[in-house]
């Protein structure tokens, strides 16, 4: 991924996703089932079959994407009010004691480049499959199954109170990143515990899912050698 859209464009982009996901898909779910939890799918990011028909709502590069029962449509991501009415669903995550990370504009133009989509979709799947030969090569961890948290936009799992994800990027961190994040925090700051939750590396640093899994693994064994943060 060495190969990237300019900065402007993946981090607009990632923001008009992140609103997709909390305030379309996530809300169609969480109206469904109670559940939250997003998945990562080829070219993208989807929910798990609704229930009822099973339709299957995604976001396939700058398209969403209705898939009910094999009947296909797919219509350019405009605004949050155009792809619900659409998909045939309810925007606005319906928030209870936590509100969404991000704002609810039905009207608001969603600006999603496709280039930048795109990369963020490999992202995803590079992260996707590292996580799941991850979860095989510590499968006596019991880790959990690899999801997109709709609130951080990230797809992670957590296996013996640590967290391995893979970000789209953040207000913080604007690249896409993989990260190790101990629930205790990063047990030292150093060259490789260089953010406060633990450790970054950005799509600069890790572009293949042997690169990924690497630093998964490492990560792991630093723990395992220091133990937790220290007071």
């Amino acid at each position: 991924m060495a190969d990237l859209p300019p900065l402007e464009a993946l981090v607009s982009t990632r923001q008009s996703l992140h609103r997709v996901a909390e305030h379309l898909l996530a809300a169609a779910l969480k109206r469904a089932t109670g559940q939250i939890a997003l998945r990562a799918v080829s070219g993208g990011f989807g929910t798990p079959p609704l229930p009822g028909d099973g339709t299957v709502l995604a976001v396939v590069g700058a398209d969403l994407v209705v898939d009910r029962g094999g009947d296909v449509r797919r219509q350019r991501l405009t605004t949050l009010r155009e792809a619900a009415q659409f998909a045939g669903v309810e925007p606005g995550f319906p928030w209870t004691k936590q509100p969404p990370a991000t704002s609810f504009e039905p009207d608001a133009p969603l600006t999603v480049d496709d280039r930048a989509a795109a990369t963020l979709a490999d992202w995803f799947a590079l992260g996707d499959l590292a996580l799941m030969r991850w979860a095989e090569e510590i499968r006596g961890e019991d880790p959990t199954p690899a999801v997109v948290f709709p609130e951080h936009f990230d797809l992670a799992s957590t296996a013996a109170e640590v967290n391995y994800g893979f970000s789209p990027g953040d207000e913080s961190i604007p690249l896409p990143y993989a990260y190790v994040g101990p629930w205790a925090g990063a047990p030292v700051r150093d060259e490789f515990w260089n953010a406060g939750f633990g450790a970054v590396r950005t799509v600069r640093e890790v572009g293949t899912v042997e690169q990924a899994v690497a630093f998964l693994r490492e990560g792991r064994d630093r723990l395992q050698v220091t133990g937790p943060a220290r007071p």
